[in-house]
């Protein structure tokens, strides 16, 4: 954080506004002017975005830059709060500009409208004091944090998975980066993301608004912020827990000897950078398209439709006649369904069944399919009576 914000004033309008701060002794007339000249540039305004944003917002920010380009979609709208009914289908900064500025029009909001990536990172990100991870995948916190380190801007790191949630602040001047916790990126679609795990509604909620509280902190200098600590929050027991995390001398980023000294694309899962195709050689040659396999399954076939979803995914909608079996089984069903007769695998989009589907082909399964587009595909295209997630 700079020592020291650009002078600002408040108007009475503001004064009134932002009253139940001015009497807090570590905020007051100071800290609030703190605020208003502070920029802090929050990266994906989805579940952790929103209240993010909103809370910022209303503590009367100065500049807040949000980072997306997504629409907004109906299943946002279970815990992406910056968002209403009537925002389907429009693009996520224009609907959450127009929230902000009707919560606070003092504050300026600058929309960022593009994936983050190795080439805009570094002066998207260094044009603010301070960074805020609003994302749900490992590429895009490993660039955040990269870019924060070689800029030397820190950032305050949250994350959610059904029932838990982290916060932590990286990349301060004496505290600990990303990297010095996790130093490299696990391979490609080895954690799932909320669209396949799921996350409780709330969840983000809690975490983001700590997350702005430990921003405001930062902004004013005030208490002690987590840096060299992740507080870890275990809904189902409603408890939190505290990690300590120490500064690795060893760190390829803010270590002694750093290594790292330009930005890099890693592989790409979801949110802020756009998804990659799980599609290798092998996939790209065994997808079938669900118009085809509606037109198998009524001519009879030999054909296997095989799901392997979880059984609440499988409770929302499913291929009629298709079977429920898991990743780690799917190897023996296929080697029993014999050599002539095909097998269809299927997951929410295609992506799951995918890669299984390419390991099987690998290991000498040659009539095994990936339904693309997965079950969202088929409500989409085949079956609409039924409901979509």
């Amino acid at each position: 954080m700079p020592n020291a914000f650009p002078p600002v004033t408040l108007s009475h309008e503001e004064m009134t506004r932002y009253s139940r701060h001015l009497l807090m002794p570590e905020v007051g007339m100071g800290g609030q002017r703190k605020l208003k000249a502070a920029r802090i540039v929050v990266v994906g305004a989805g579940g952790l975005g929103s209240p993010v944003a909103i809370y910022l917002a209303a503590a009367g920010v100065g500049t807040i830059g949000l980072v997306d380009f997504d629409d907004v979609d109906r299943t946002n709208l279970q815990r992406q709060i910056l968002y209403s009914t009537a925002d389907v289908g429009r693009p996520k900064l224009q609907a959450a500009a127009l929230r902000l500025r009707a919560l606070n029009p003092n504050v300026t909001i600058e929309a960022h409208e593009t994936p983050l990536s190795s080439s805009n990172a570094l002066s998207i990100l260094g044009s603010y004091d301070l960074v805020i991870d609003g994302t749900d995948n490992f590429p895009a916190r490993y660039l955040i944090n990269d870019a924060c380190v070689l800029t030397g801007r820190p950032f305050v790191h949250g994350s959610v998975f059904r029932f838990e949630g982290q916060v932590a602040v990286f990349a301060t001047p004496d505290g600990p980066c990303y990297r010095c916790l996790y130093p490299e990126p696990p391979p490609p679609f080895l954690v799932p993301t909320c669209a396949e795990a799921g996350v409780l509604g709330v969840l983000p909620g809690i975490i983001g608004t700590i997350q702005a509280a430990e921003a405001i902190k930062l902004v004013l200098g005030a208490g002690d912020s987590l840096a060299g600590r992740i507080l870890v929050l275990e809904a189902l027991r409603m408890r939190f827990r505290e990690v300590r995390l120490q500064k690795d001398p060893d760190c390829p980023a803010c270590g002694r000897h750093p290594t790292i000294r330009e930005l890099i694309d890693y592989d790409r899962f979801c949110g802020v950078a756009p998804r990659a195709s799980v599609a290798s050689g092998a996939v790209a040659g065994a997808e079938i398209a669900p118009e085809d396999l509606k037109g198998r399954l009524d001519r009879h076939d030999q054909v296997l439709v095989v799901d392997i979803r979880e059984q609440p995914e499988r409770e929302i909608n499913r291929i009629p006649g298709a079977v429920a079996i898991g990743s780690d089984d799917l190897a023996g069903y296929v080697a029993k369904a014999g050599p002539t007769r095909d097998v269809v695998v299927y997951c929410r989009t295609g992506d799951r069944s995918g890669r299984i589907v390419d390991e099987l082909r690998e290991g000498g399964f040659g009539r095994v399919f990936n339904l693309k587009g997965g079950i969202a595909a088929w409500v989409a295209r085949v079956d609409r009576s039924q409901p979509t997630y």
